[in-house]
């Protein structure tokens, strides 16, 4: 038995999965009798960057790609401008608080919170002369790594270099004892403090005397420099007090080793390694070496002509560094050991569902493109999001998934109208909880979808990123006739439309196609949720 299979208990054989909107099996690989969690009662908790009314918004200032680190502890977001945002947690921490006043306080007012840190430029625009290509600063992604001496290191890349960075606290620094308050004094060439004005006799670069050392006495900013200049002067120095701050200073620098974009990096779990991948291949880095790096993944064809699929996401296996897994834009993830070759070109498991010849249309090969594939943290499952659905896999079972959740169903009938505004190609992120009883994605105008995994789980919430994440949708106006007899639908089935974003009379609700909610993440260990609309970072908990 290979080291990251699992055994099957009862009837685990393909006919026996469950594969409904609404269910599916928990990700820490539980048994079929568990008892689903009632569904989550999601409630507004931070917004950072919110847009006011109207604001124009920078199309430098758009997130691009979030990330929690494992403890929970911290959280970090990229931007199309190259910058890097970091937020630490502080609920409770700032406050002294016993045991017993933690105990009375009640669930909901021992939130989850987290403040603005520190930020810096992580990559700046830069331009290619051998192929006249310009290579944008933009953060596709961000992964934090290994945690020593206090310090933490993340990595994060945009389409064609990879950088590790270091972000530790230093004590600050001030200048102080000045002759003068520098404060209350800039004089007229710009500089601070007493540096010129400590010594007005002091000689220029010709040997001439200042004009400051012509006159008396002179007022600057609404200091008077005494005649004679300062008795006593006082040279400045520096003190260092307790207060920190975060620094954040580039360690290496990972470039040259990708001809096309970059679209996934990820951490292995010896704490020594990662990949990145590409449209067409994957390599293996070790963090400390910068100029070298392992081809694993090849799937360029002799011939362009040829080819007929790309790498989309690649992840590695949280518990086995030898295992990872990469996606396709056929729909198809590809499960490989490092350990059978040099050259991964031949894929250990492959989970691909078949869909029926008579379904096949136009758009069928560009919807089943998967944009983003996560591991559970137990590592037994596989969660996929293509353009349609979200797909939760066994690693024992690859004809199909275990569990499909329909994001936006009611889209498919707009499939025409999203190939002409290109929005078919968007690439949503997917995430599961901690324990694995959730999952969730974003979808059109700003929302944000949450699915039960465990079997009988009928959660399937519909939330906006804004301040009232529960709000009834409004859904375009049409003309309803009576619902009787056959024809009517059931208050169920009315419920259901609801939840998948249908209107009442069947029709499609208001989508926004230019609001977009692409990028989220799951706390680690709690309920709660990041996610990206446009500039604005919100929090949602549970």
């Amino acid at each position: 038995m290979k080291p990251w299979s699992t055994r099957r208990t009862g009837g685990g054989g393909g006919g026996d999965h469950i594969k409904s909107s609404g269910g599916g099996v928990p990700s820490g690989g539980g048994s079929s009798h568990l008892v689903p969690p009632p569904p989550l009662e999601w409630k507004f908790g931070q917004v950072f960057g919110e847009r006011a009314a109207g604001e124009e918004v920078q199309e430098v200032d758009i997130i691009s790609a979030i990330e929690f680190d494992k403890s929970g502890e911290h959280l970090a977001t990229g931007d199309r401008g190259g910058r890097v945002v970091l937020f630490e947690r502080v609920d409770g921490r700032d406050q002294e608080r016993s045991r017993r006043q933690y105990e009375r306080m009640d669930q909901s007012a021992r939130t989850i919170e987290y403040r603005y840190s520190t930020e810096f430029q992580s990559h700046e625009p830069e331009f290619d002369y051998l192929k006249s290509l310009e290579i944008e600063e933009k953060i596709n992604k961000i992964r934090w790594c290994y945690t020593a001496n206090g310090a933490r290191f993340l990595l994060s890349t945009n389409d064609k270099t990879i950088k590790l960075w270091k972000v530790f606290e230093r004590k600050v620094k001030f200048v102080t004892n000045f002759n003068v308050e520098p404060t209350k004094v800039v004089a007229s060439n710009g500089l601070l403090g007493g540096s010129p004005l400590g010594s007005p006799r002091a000689p220029r670069m010709n040997g001439s005397l200042s004009p400051l050392a012509r006159r008396p006495s002179q007022v600057l900013e609404g200091v008077t420099i005494p005649r004679g200049g300062f008795p006593n002067l006082r040279l400045p120095s520096i003190e260092w007090r307790n207060e920190t701050a975060l620094v954040a200073r580039c360690r290496r620098v990972f470039a040259n080793a990708h001809a096309y974009h970059i679209n996934s990096i990820s951490n292995n779990s010896d704490l020594e390694t990662y990949i990145s991948a590409d449209d067409l291949r994957i390599n293996l880095w070790n963090l400390e070496v910068s100029d070298q790096s392992f081809n694993i993944v090849d799937i360029k064809p002799v011939n362009m002509e040829d080819l007929t699929e790309v790498i989309t996401s690649a992840e590695f296996h949280p518990g086995h560094c030898n295992v990872l897994a990469y996606s396709s834009s056929k729909g198809t993830i590809r499960l490989i050991d490092l350990r059978q070759s040099a050259l991964c070109d031949r894929h250990a498991k492959l989970f691909e569902e078949q869909e029926p010849p008579g379904n096949r249309s136009f758009f069928s090969e560009i919807i089943a493109s998967i944009s983003d594939i996560k591991f559970s943290k137990a590592g037994r499952h596989i969660l996929s999001r293509d353009y349609m659905t979200l797909k939760l896999w066994d690693l024992n079972m690859e004809s199909a998934p275990v569990a499909t959740f329909r994001v936006h169903e009611h889209l498919r009938a707009k499939l025409c109208d999203l190939y002409e505004n290109d929005s078919i190609f968007d690439k949503f992120e997917c995430c599961l909880s901690g324990n694995g009883d959730r999952v969730s994605t974003g979808s059109y105008s700003n929302l944000f979808r949450v699915f039960g995994t465990v079997p009988g789980s009928v959660e399937a919430s519909t939330l906006e990123a804004s301040k009232t994440p529960n709000r009834r949708q409004v859904y375009v106006p049409g003309r309803q006739g009576r619902m009787s007899g056959v024809g009517g639908r059931s208050r169920q089935q009315r419920r259901a439309a609801n939840a998948e974003g249908v209107g009442p009379d069947g029709g499609i609700g208001t989508n926004d196609f230019t609001s977009k909610l692409l990028h989220l993440a799951w706390h680690p260990s709690a309920n709660l949720v990041a996610c990206a609309a446009s500039n604005s970072l919100y929090m949602y908990y549970a």
